[in-house]
């Protein structure tokens, strides 16, 4: 493998160290407030940092990974693994702790989101990581802390997975409306009833739930909020938004969504 030197002062340590992307907070804080307000427990606890420490190894693994493919060895991946290392460390720790304190085994969605966490690590690979599905994929996997907690709490198996759908409802539809967005705001073509169009899906399917029961009209609430909040933004608010205002603004309505979600269920 062949080395090329390179000072510290050649690159900030954050691009190694943190998340490039802000927009994973939101679907990483959503599930673990959702889990967390449904089924409280040290488990829960536990787990939520489990999944910060794997949220933050993502980044570090990523430059790992891709100069390795390239055979290459900058100060940069040494960092990276070093971080790595740390992140990998906290996350196992915490799995363990969550583990002995745990009401039941709570791994087995964890384990279903093992194949999307590896799709999206194999587009990244590839420079490919900002398309829709390795986006999709890598936000349900940091959905799935939702159902751990739930199940570590002592919740069943049915109320965790129906909590992992609600989630993957509003990731699908909320990424498609900020990719929208921001085709829109660089003046790219862009098609927006496909996205509103998915938004009314999830609002008739959380309707549904209502209707029959295992969840309350509140989710509908939430979920009629993020419909007119697509339709707003995409036909009707003009001039120009930075994206990093975007980005707030759908961590705010993250948040709104997994208190709702809470409280319907």
């Amino acid at each position: 493998m062949s080395q090329t030197a390179a000072s510290p002062a050649r690159f900030r340590y954050r691009t190694v160290a943190l998340p490039v992307e802000h927009g994973g907070w939101g679907f990483l804080l959503e599930p673990i407030l959702a889990g967390l307000l449904i089924a409280p427990s040290w488990a829960g606890f536990w787990l939520s940092l489990a999944a910060l420490a794997v949220f933050l190894l993502h980044q570090p693994l990523k430059v790992t990974l891709k100069d390795g493919l390239n055979r290459r060895m900058y100060e940069r991946t040494r960092w990276a693994r070093r971080f790595a290392l740390l992140y990998g460390g906290v996350a196992l720790l915490s799995f363990v702790l969550a583990l002995a304190q745990a009401n039941a085994s709570f791994y087995l969605p964890l384990v279903l989101a093992v194949p999307m966490t590896l799709v999206q690590l194999g587009y990244e690979s590839r420079n490919r990581g900002r398309e829709l599905i390795p986006e999709v994929f890598g936000a349900l996997s940091l959905a799935a802390t939702a159902p751990a907690i739930l199940i570590a709490g002592g919740q069943p198996l049915t109320l965790a997975f129906l909590l992992w759908a609600l989630l993957g409802l509003r990731i699908v539809s909320s990424l498609l409306y900020v990719r929208t967005k921001l085709r829109r705001l660089r003046g790219k073509p862009i098609s927006r009833w496909p996205t509103v169009a998915v938004h009314g899906v999830a609002l008739l399917a959380v309707a549904a739930l209502a209707w029959v029961g295992p969840v309350s009209a509140w989710i509908v609430i939430a979920m009629l909020l993020l419909l007119s909040r697509s339709v707003y933004g995409l036909f009707y608010a003009t001039g120009p938004v930075r994206p990093k205002i975007i980005g707030l603004q759908e961590l705010a309505f993250g948040v709104m969504y997994a208190v709702l979600v809470a409280v319907s269920i």
